[in-house]
């Protein structure tokens, strides 16, 4: 599907061109969280942990719309004991077969199948330890059941300029149902 708010559409296993830190972001998107700061810390952060951008917003549209309408998956959990995601983009909502209330009320370690779990419990420590992973792949499990395997999965930290930790984030396009 086309969207004017993203300039450089992805392919499989792309994430396109900067996103430019200095855009003017607007939150006129009917998606979901759109004047929430942790949109901004999403981009924000993995543009200072990998050295290159999420995604692109086109001039005129907002950061809010581009994310939520981006072909890659693109999700976000907090900091909680039993992590819980705050959010997930529409991509993200079709591939796991959720309603973005549903999806934000999850804990992110169901998003795995239980034998799956321990493994990623590992690769959160992984991330939490070195701040990103890129080239993560994982079995994950749709609410209707559906197995599928994701592969190149880039997994961050989403830490502010302080260094304060707000959760992790992972986006893929890469994904295949088993």
């Amino acid at each position: 599907m086309f969207d004017p708010c993203i300039t450089h559409h992805t392919k499989k296993g792309s994430f396109g061109s900067p996103f430019a830190l200095g855009h003017s972001m607007t939150h006129d998107v009917s998606g979901p969280l759109a004047n929430d700061s942790r949109l901004f810390l999403l981009a924000d952060s993995f543009q200072r942990l990998l050295g290159r951008p999420l995604l692109t917003v086109a001039p005129g549209c907002g950061l809010a719309q581009a994310l939520w309408s981006a072909p890659q998956v693109i999700v976000a959990h907090g900091t909680q004991a039993d992590p819980v995601f705050f959010y997930g983009n529409r991509a993200a909502l079709a591939l796991f077969d959720m309603e973005f209330d549903a999806f934000t009320r999850l804990p992110s370690r169901l998003s795995a199948e239980p034998l799956a779990q321990s493994e990623r419990a590992r690769l959160l420590q992984s991330v939490t330890e070195r701040g990103f992973i890129d080239d993560y792949r994982g079995v994950r499990i749709s609410a209707s059941g559906q197995r599928f395997m994701i592969e190149n999965a880039v997994v961050w930290n989403l830490l502010d300029a302080q260094g304060v930790n707000h959760g992790q984030a992972a986006t893929f396009a890469d994904w295949h149902p088993l």
